[in-house]
């Protein structure tokens, strides 16, 4: 497992300083030289004023996964500090003191879980010296518990305030050589704590992209041709600035760049309503290529996936498939998705005197300035970005287009701030779309009903290219169940796309799961076994099976049939159902979380389907705050259903065609199912839980969509699907 923190091999010097006033506060730089540069930056995870005030910074984008909570508690379980004295702040852009600072891939927490405990650690460990100092003792008899360092022999005790200054006279302990609590000693982290943020949310306070409000504050809408990359060849400007509330409208070139800034047309109004308006009226002319279309993907798919792919993935034994009517043979299908993040991409900035000033909702600060530094041209210490909290993300924030798009809407209105915002059309249609793909699979058991050979031929996109995949479309050669099976062969074929991909939930597993699960599943029916034993055996005896390269990682499969078991037990799986009502099992590791999906519905015999109920049993380590933990595998799987159930995005004639949320759904209260979320408990590293349980979910409720009608769901979405049965 790769959870070592960089910034601790990058970073390995603390330094503390005094705040004015007084006070304590540590941070991290790269060198004494930043060092002496930031003694009083408020670039530091923990601040301790005379007064006591304690004061953590959250350092990675809140996308609603609860890491501005979670980070922090860490601190604070190793700081020894009440979570209620504490208060809670993000952290600004500055990733030369806080390390990479961004939200993607469910690392937030095991990329820092051990620096922010040495961190906390660092801190505990100088006030209890100031404290020891200060009383003439050993500090080895003094110990640090809830805000106070105390004397236990002579009873003597005092806040961590009243020690603020002398700590911050100390030299400051190595990181390695600090002592970290046991596990077992955790006071804070695995209890149920509410968001940080709650508060405010509830009572509607301003804390998103979208709430942002400057003086002088102008507002733009940016038109782009619905074709991908198409540019302005001729645009009516004049009339857009004769309509009312408009006060300008001018076309911007673009990079040339699916992931940098494209062509448009900028509107600037004194209202976001006017800009709308005005985008709507607007008359354009695109000079684009409008060939691209995803029907025309499907049939040639159906063409070629029975044959040899293009390339090979991954051969291992003797692939070969005899021709004794024993070979289990079926193709799976699932479209493109887009994020439809609920608050839609925005951004506001102002450009003055050379320099940008940026407030985004972004997951990616980092990639976000590079993108602007050269689009605008200009160095990156001449920008500036404010991390908002962020209305849904999924990946779709790890681009930094609608950042760059809006810093050089900026620079054009020298020394006014602008702010973008797109409609729900704009964000569906511009987006980086989750990659569909097709699946052409053959497998075998032998005599003992165990897997003996497994196929794939996989059909994917390349962004313009038929030699590599584009951003989350790939299949990896680890991918399960290569090491399980004898006799394996996995092959590829890439069409070239004008389609810009990205990285969906789940990147790759969200739609990998959803159809090697489902085939796993195939061949437990041929193999006349429980499809719950069928994996269990599948997985085999060996506990952990290392990877051999690309995007595999070492795999514990003594953690996935643990998961099995335990949602096993939990759902009341082998429990006998009647006709139109049945279970389905799936799992998936990803991420690296394990985690095993129960799902059970019902469908009646006209085809109507419900999901009455999702469980989930899930090994990630130690849980950092069972309330979010909780939050997030609830909230992936509800994704995971709604996505399966109800979306496609379809390209026809170059462009997007869905344009809202009517013909690109959300699961409503009406259709969503009781979630049910076991931990399974586990001394491993702790590692994140914003993604891996949404992968397995689909293929458990088309497998329980098998075992309550018989008729097996091989193309998404659902909703599409004749369910009915007889």
């Amino acid at each position: 497992m790769n959870a070592t923190p960089d910034m601790m091999d990058r970073r390995g010097f603390f330094r503390i300083g005094a705040l004015v006033g007084g006070g304590f506060m540590l941070g991290s730089w790269s060198s004494a030289a930043e060092a002496a540069a930031t003694a009083f930056s408020p670039n530091a995870f923990i601040r301790i004023t005379l007064e006591g005030v304690i004061t953590i910074f959250s350092k990675n984008p809140e996308v609603g996964q609860g890491i501005k909570t979670s980070l922090p508690m860490i601190i604070a379980e190793e700081l020894e500090v009440p979570w209620e004295k504490v208060t809670v702040e993000q952290a600004p852009v500055d990733e030369k003191a806080f390390g990479r600072q961004m939200a993607g891939g469910s690392m937030s927490t095991p990329t820092n879980y051990d620096n922010l405990r040495r961190m906390g650690a660092i801190a505990r460990t100088m006030l209890v010296e100031a404290a020891a100092k200060e009383w003439g003792v050993p500090a080895e008899e003094c110990e640090a518990t809830a805000g106070e360092v105390i004397h236990k022999s002579s009873g003597r005790k005092a806040g961590y305030g009243a020690l603020a200054s002398a700590a911050s006279k100390l030299p400051v302990p190595d990181a390695k050589s600090v002592k970290l609590k046991k596990v077992e000693e955790f006071k804070l982290l695995g209890k149920r704590i509410g968001g940080v943020d709650n508060p405010k949310i509830v009572t509607g306070q301003p804390l998103f992209g979208i709430d942002q409000k400057h003086e002088g504050l102008r507002y733009a809408s940016y038109v782009r041709c619905p074709v991908f990359a198409g540019k302005v060849k001729e645009a009516d400007l004049d009339a857009v600035k004769k309509l009312p509330g408009v006060t300008d409208a001018f076309v911007i070139e673009g990079s040339g760049d699916h992931y940098g800034l494209l062509p448009g047309v900028a509107i600037i109004a004194k209202d976001t309503w006017s800009a709308f308006k005005a985008k709507n009226a607007l008359q354009v002319t695109w000079d684009a290529d409008a060939k691209e279309s995803f029907a025309a993907h499907a049939a040639k798919a159906a063409e070629v996936m029975k044959g040899k792919g293009s390339g090979e993935i991954r051969k291992t034994g003797e692939p070969e498939f005899p021709d004794d009517g024993k070979t289990v043979v079926a193709s799976y299908h699932y479209p493109h998705l887009a994020h439809a993040n609920l608050e839609p991409q925005n951004c506001t900035a102002v450009f003055k005197n050379g320099a940008v000033e940026i407030w985004a909702p972004t997951q990616n600060p980092g990639g976000g300035l590079d993108g602007i530094a050269k689009a605008l041209n200009i160095a990156k210490d001449k920008i500036t970005i404010h991390m908002t909290r962020i209305g849904g993300g999924f990946g779709r924030r790890l681009m930094g287009d609608f950042m760059i798009e809006c810093a050089a809407i900026a620079q054009k209105l020298e020394g006014s701030p602008v702010k973008v915002t797109w409609t729900r059309d704009q964000d569906l249609t511009h987006d980086y779309y989750r990659a569909g793909g097709w699946h052409h699979f053959r497998g075998r058991v032998d005599d003992a009903g165990k897997l003996s050979h497994w196929a794939d031929h996989f059909v994917t996109f390349g962004l313009n290219s038929d030699e590599r995949t584009g951003n989350g479309a790939d299949l990896g050669g680890d991918e399960f169940p290569s090491r399980f099976v004898p006799n394996l062969l996995l092959e590829r074929t890439i069409f070239p796309s004008n389609t810009p991909l990205g990285w969906w939930r789940a990147p790759g597993s969200c739609a990998l799961a959803w159809a090697i699960q489902g085939f796993i599943d195939e061949m437990a029916h041929a193999a006349k076994k429980d499809p719950l034993d069928f994996r269990l055996e599948l997985l085999g005896d060996q506990p952990e099976v290392p990877a051999t390269g690309g995007r595999g990682q070492s795999y514990n499969a003594a953690r996935m049939k643990g998961v099995l078991k335990l949602v096993a037990e939990k759902s009341g799986w082998g429990e006998k159902l009647e006709p139109g009502h049945g279970r389905g099992i799936a799992f998936h590791f990803s991420h690296l979380g394990y985690v095993a999906v129960v799902a059970d519905v019902t469908v009646s015999k006209d085809g109507k389907l419900k999901v009455n109920k999702l469980s989930a049993g899930v090994d990630v380590g130690p849980i950092m705050n069972l309330s979010g933990a909780e939050n997030q595998v609830e909230g992936s799987m509800i994704d995971g259903l709604s996505a399966a159930w109800f979306q496609e995005i379809l390209v026809e004639n170059g462009a997007v065609q869905q344009k809202g949320f009517h013909d690109y759904p959300l699961l409503t209260m009406k259709d969503a199912p009781k979630v049910e979320v076991h931990f399974a408990k586990s001394d491993y590293p702790p590692t994140g839980l914003g993604e891996p349980a949404l992968p397995p979910t689909a293929s458990a409720i088309c497998n329980a969509i098998f075992a309550a009608t018989g008729k097996r769901v091989r193309t998404l979405p659902l909703a599409k699907q004749d369910l009915s049965w007889s």
